[in-house]
């Protein structure tokens, strides 16, 4: 698995305190920005690191800024992106196995970082259970490829 990191300068300490998860889980990342704390644009990364997951470059992505609203938003309008904005663990498993998402956003200024950690476990280690919910995911697919 290949992850695609991003954030604002909101999000960026959480970003950096989350590559030490991903190095324990020896998964494959990429920090695609930003690279400080200057105030930047969260819309910039987010859809850097969503067309970038949509083209099958990365196998998901993870996004952080103030709140993960922003993030939430401008990636889910790259097509091919299933963004979700979560804050706890059993929104974490649900949204893989339920929506199989493959954008993780978080609020860097409101989730704490063990919760964060735990969230990005879940949300990597969490297969997508198919069923009525392939069903599901597959009409807003349709619905995406319509418009």
């Amino acid at each position: 698995m290949k992850i695609a990191l991003g954030s604002d300068h909101a999000g960026y300490d959480l970003k950096q305190m989350l590559k030490s998860v991903l190095d324990e889980l020896k998964i494959e990342y990429d920090d695609l920005g930003t690279h400080d704390t200057i105030s930047c644009d969260y819309s910039d990364y987010a859809i850097m690191v969503s067309e970038k997951v949509a083209s099958g470059e990365y196998d998901r992505g993870i996004l952080i800024c103030g709140t993960g609203i922003g993030m939430c938003i401008a990636s889910n309008k790259v097509k091919g992106v299933r963004a979700a904005l979560v804050e706890n663990i059993y929104s974490a498993r649900l949204t893989r196995e339920h929506n199989n998402t493959n954008v993780l956003c978080i609020g860097g200024r409101v989730v704490g970082p063990e919760i964060a950690k735990e969230i990005v476990k879940i949300w990597l280690g969490t297969e997508f259970i198919g069923g009525k919910h392939e069903r599901r995911v597959g009409k807003i697919t349709a619905y995406e490829n319509k418009i």
